[in-house]
């Protein structure tokens, strides 16, 4: 897994934790070629319902932009997706392509 912390790049295999500080500027991603699997631990609860409610708006990058901001506010969460493409080209990532080994989300 590949993550960028505020300006830190840091990169974690099998077993490793990473710790994100709460308000930090951050953006995970599958830094390898096999599928990346994370656990992500969000305290308080509650969070977890932004995400469900993000992939039925189809995700961050097919979302209607003024559902998107709704969403945002109501959860108090800033995203950039403008950011994007700028990520795919420094880090050499792709969306939307097939994953190895036959895992699909």
């Amino acid at each position: 897994m590949g993550a960028l912390l505020g300006d830190d790049v840091v990169e974690a295999g099998p077993g490793d934790l990473v710790f994100k500080p709460r308000n930090q500027w951050h953006t995970f991603w599958n830094a390898g070629d096999e599928p990346c699997r994370i656990l992500e631990i969000i305290a308080p609860a509650g969070f977890e319902r932004f995400f469900r409610k993000l992939d039925a708006l189809g995700g961050a990058i097919k979302a209607d932009p003024d559902a998107l901001a709704a969403l945002n506010q109501r959860y108090g969460f800033e995203m950039r997706p403008e950011t994007v493409p700028e990520l795919l080209e420094r880090f050499g990532l792709r969306i939307g392509e097939p994953l190895s080994g036959g895992w699909t989300p």
